[in-house]
């Protein structure tokens, strides 16, 4: 395993490795404007949410690793301590990454990366037009980690208003993630696109809490089938399917197959009734896995 003191490389190197590794990263997509109202807007990768009530998020505008100075955004911000944050979605990934370019202050990065700039409601930064989602916020605190190059300058906004196009909504009114179509940065020139086959569910732990993987049969534990995620979704059940309910699912024929055809070697059996439960957990069937698993017991 490759290890890394960040005192005993640069700033540059160390940095690239953490961009690698701590990915995907959402992207802040920051509309500012100076004193005189000219405006703003660049890319941070450097952002979450931390906070529902109130409604707070942090984005770091960090120090240039090559002069040390400070971005636009920030010097912004400390004039008018309001910002819009922009989502980014897969239709607006080159447009922003063509507004992250160091272009002087004063250029209007709306103009130079081809965006819609609409007035906010409550601040005076302007809104992307083609982002999903809008969130006008006020600064409440900035905090600054450090005066040298790569430096981080952290921007606690507390969110004012979010405005949410009605294209990347489902019936109920919730962000549908398939029509949002978000992208994230990783390292060096990646991007990472959250649609598609990389979206996948993984449920909530159970609120009754779940059995745990310690709890699960040793021979179901130790299986070279299943993967840990497969075990986790099996540790995550209240309780275990019955005895009855087991031999009702052997009865209903379900896995009458595996049986004609390998009870006789109890080996592949086991491997196969795992490879089927495998199967099953992948389509979050987790109760009809459990009784698959099961089944070579009773």
């Amino acid at each position: 395993m490759l290890t890394i003191n960040p005192k005993e490389v640069k700033t540059s190197e160390f940095h690239s490795y953490l961009l690698g590794a701590v990915a995907p990263r959402p992207i802040a997509f920051a509309s500012t404007v100076d004193k005189d109202g000219n405006p703003n807007l660049a890319p941070f990768s450097f952002f979450n949410v931390f906070s529902a009530n109130p409604p707070i998020v942090i984005f770091s505008p960090s120090r240039s690793g090559r002069t040390g100075k400070n971005k636009n955004t920030y010097e912004n911000l400390k004039e008018v301590p309001e910002v819009v944050i922009n989502i980014v979605s897969y239709d607006m990934v080159q447009q922003t990454s063509l507004a992250s370019s160091e272009y002087p202050k004063g250029v209007n990065e709306f103009e130079k990366a081809g965006f819609t700039a609409i007035e906010s409601q409550l601040v005076k930064p302007f809104r992307v037009k083609e982002s999903p989602a809008q969130l006008e916020c006020k600064v409440n605190q900035v905090i600054e980690l450090g005066t040298e190059g790569g430096a981080g300058n952290l921007i606690i906004c507390e969110v004012l208003l979010i405005h949410i196009s009605e294209d990347v909504l489902d019936a109920s009114k919730h962000i549908d993630p398939h029509k949002i179509d978000l992208v994230a940065r990783m390292g060096g020139n990646w991007y990472s696109r959250a649609n598609g086959d990389a979206l996948f569910e993984v449920t909530k732990p159970n609120m009754n809490l779940g059995i745990g993987i310690d709890k699960i049969p040793t021979e179901i534990r130790t299986s070279t089938v299943l993967t840990g995620n497969n075990l986790g979704q099996l540790g995550n059940i209240e309780k275990l399917p019955s005895e009855d309910e087991v031999l009702a699912y052997i009865n209903s024929g379900a896995i009458n197959e595996a049986f004609e055809i390998y009870g006789n070697n109890m080996l592949k059996l086991n491997d196969h009734l795992h490879h089927i439960a495998k199967g099953l957990l992948e389509n979050n069937k987790v109760e009809e896995a459990w009784k698959v698993l099961l089944s070579l017991h009773k």
